[in-house]
């Protein structure tokens, strides 16, 4: 199974018969493809009101719309497409719009179209509110306020030639004729409208492979509609036939639809197709005896760029309701994709390096990255543990978090300073380019751009004077393993509770072609009560992924905005006095 980023398909419902009989149309389902179905219900159950379906972890009813989540690749999102965007109505639409806002701003995967001035609707003389958001596979989603047609609203489609879209829905697929609001000529599919506007600029592109992949119908007896179909001139992309992974024995087939749109015809009883989630996935098994490649001058060679997308969404700790072992396919591409969701803020997946089958991203079933103790949780802290001096080259205290006088008050990596020695995975931006050479190890990371040269044979230990955000590190072999020591921090970018008076040992093994082993030991006696060791994986992805500019500094807008939010803040409180 190839994995891009998403797609969904939109699957409307008709009943098709052969001619002369009479045609009652049906919408029968929505058929949203997500990289993790679950996420995909759970995101249409949060924020469309859609209620989950017995029995099925890929499906939602959505007003009485089946809506069913699968993943395959996709090329972007539905806009400039045969099929622009679907459509929900709710009851007070200005409530709602708030809703949605305040979830985009705490991050969810809810993003919002804004009009020129800002707003995110606008009221539509004679026909009513609307606005736009996009879930977070790039579809695109009109939210009306219509009280005559309340739930799933409508499918609206872009061609070269509306008149006669429209025309070929309502011939081939029986869909009927109405006027919404008087305003918008349409058809109706059983309470579900069918919309068109004219495409500005030629064809629109197709939907295959992009957010929105196709639309689809349903027929009693497909093998007699096909028959009809193919007296009407229709062009059929795949057969009739039952599906690969068919939970039943309905059949489905493919037509090419006007304005580049791919069309899907059911038997009733479809209930979608099995998928399987292996391919996307990593375990932590060992991958077997490996002989890694070795430099001109004998050392194992790691160089390239490495990525540890595959490790996001693993807690850094097991939660306590989760046993040792590994994560199921589907709990391990549910629990990375839900990672991403609350994480991202609304940005679509082109955004990241982290969506599945989008630059190879796999996904681990780790459960967590604490591997000792054995309970996967960190030691117990020191009870007596003083909180640690500030001196020289440290950060000072936090003023207030709500309140900083200014940028020393936020941490380094607002700062642009460094995020710290571990590189654990985020959203976006996790890449670690290696270079080598005799007797030192180079390392890049994407973040921040911070580049650690560790010598790899012996040299002087530095005095206890000398300390700095990274520390001092140095690197030997064992083996294939390098292992790399470091000590004298400052405090300054603490990893978990960490103080100045930490040793980190890091352990970076190339267990596979293209996977670097990444183990590390924090030893802290004056934080916890015990050492304690953690592990993830890195992949080779020299064929895509690239560091590309970090310009921290120059794009921080952030820190002006804290640091200006905080002052009006202060001056507002001034003023309560």
């Amino acid at each position: 199974m190839t994995w891009n980023r998403v797609v969904i398909a939109v699957v409307a419902a008709a009943a098709l018969v052969t001619p002369g009989l009479a045609r009652a149309a049906d919408y029968h389902h929505v058929h949203i493809t997500a990289a993790s179905p679950s996420q995909g219900v759970a995101w249409y159950v949060q924020h469309m009101g859609c209620e989950p379906l017995p029995d099925r972890s890929d499906a939602a009813d959505c007003y009485g719309v089946e809506v069913v989540f699968v993943p395959q690749p996709t090329l972007g999102g539905s806009q400039g497409t045969g099929v622009d965007h679907i459509g929900f109505s709710f009851r007070d639409l200005t409530a709602k719009m708030a809703e949605l806002e305040a979830v985009g701003v705490r991050g969810s995967g809810v993003r919002l179209q804004r009009n020129p001035d800002g707003s995110t609707l606008r009221d539509v003389p004679g026909l009513f509110k609307l606005g736009f958001i996009f879930d977070p596979w790039g579809t695109r989603i009109e939210l009306v306020e219509d009280l005559e047609t309340l739930g799933f609203h409508h499918v609206h489609l872009s061609a070269s030639d509306p008149e006669a879209t429209l025309a070929w829905y309502r011939d081939v697929m029986g869909g009927e004729p109405a006027s919404l609001k008087g305003r918008l000529d349409g058809l109706r599919f059983n309470g579900v409208w069918f919309l068109v506007s004219a495409y500005p600029e030629g064809a629109p592109g197709t939907t295959v492979e992009r957010a929105i992949d196709h639309i689809g119908f349903v027929v009693d007896d497909l093998d007699t509609a096909a028959t009809d179909l193919r007296q009407r001139g229709v062009t059929f992309e795949q057969e009739p036939a039952v599906p690969e992974g068919g939970r039943t024995s309905a059949k489905r087939a493919f037509l090419a639809g006007p304005d580049n749109v791919r069309v899907a015809v059911v038997e009733t009883g479809f209930a979608g197709v099995d998928v399987d989630l292996g391919a996307a996935i990593l375990t932590t098994d060992a991958l077997g005896p490996y002989d890694a490649p070795r430099t001109p001058w004998g050392e194992p060679d790691f160089q390239g760029i490495w990525t540890n997308s595959s490790a996001v969404g693993i807690p850094f700790e097991r939660p306590d309701n989760v046993e040792a072992g590994e994560l199921t396919a589907e709990e391990a591409v549910a629990r990375h994709e839900g990672r991403l969701l609350r994480g991202i803020w609304g940005y679509e997946r082109e955004w990241r390096d982290t969506t599945l089958g989008y630059r190879g991203v796999a996904v681990s079933t780790q459960v967590a990255m604490v591997i000792d103790p054995p309970d996967g949780r960190l030691p117990a802290r020191v009870e007596s543990r003083e909180a640690p001096s500030v001196g020289a080259g440290d950060e000072r205290a936090p003023r207030s978090v709500s309140s900083p006088g200014g940028p020393e008050d936020l941490s380094p990596w607002v700062r642009c300073i460094t995020r710290g020695l571990i590189a654990t995975p985020g959203g976006y931006n996790n890449g670690l380019q290696i270079v080598q050479g005799p007797g030192f190890v180079a390392m890049t990371r994407e973040m921040i751009h911070e580049t650690r040269v560790i010598p790899t044979e012996p040299r002087p230990a530095l005095g206890s004077d000398v300390r700095g955000y990274q520390g001092s590190s140095r690197g030997r072999w064992d083996g294939d393993t390098l292992v790399v020591e470091t000590t004298n921090f400052n405090g300054g970018a603490p990893f978990q509770g960490s103080s100045k008076d930490m040793t980190l040992v890091e352990r970076y093994t190339r267990i596979g072609p293209n996977t670097l082993e990444y183990r590390f030991t924090v030893d802290d006696p004056t934080v916890w009560t015990r050492p304690w060791t953690a592990m993830f994986r890195w992949e080779l992805d020299e064929s895509q992924y690239e560091l590309v500019e970090y310009a921290c500094h120059e794009g921080n807008y952030g820190m002006s905005n804290i640091l200006s939010g905080a002052r009006a803040r202060d001056a507002a409180g001034q003023d309560a006095r």
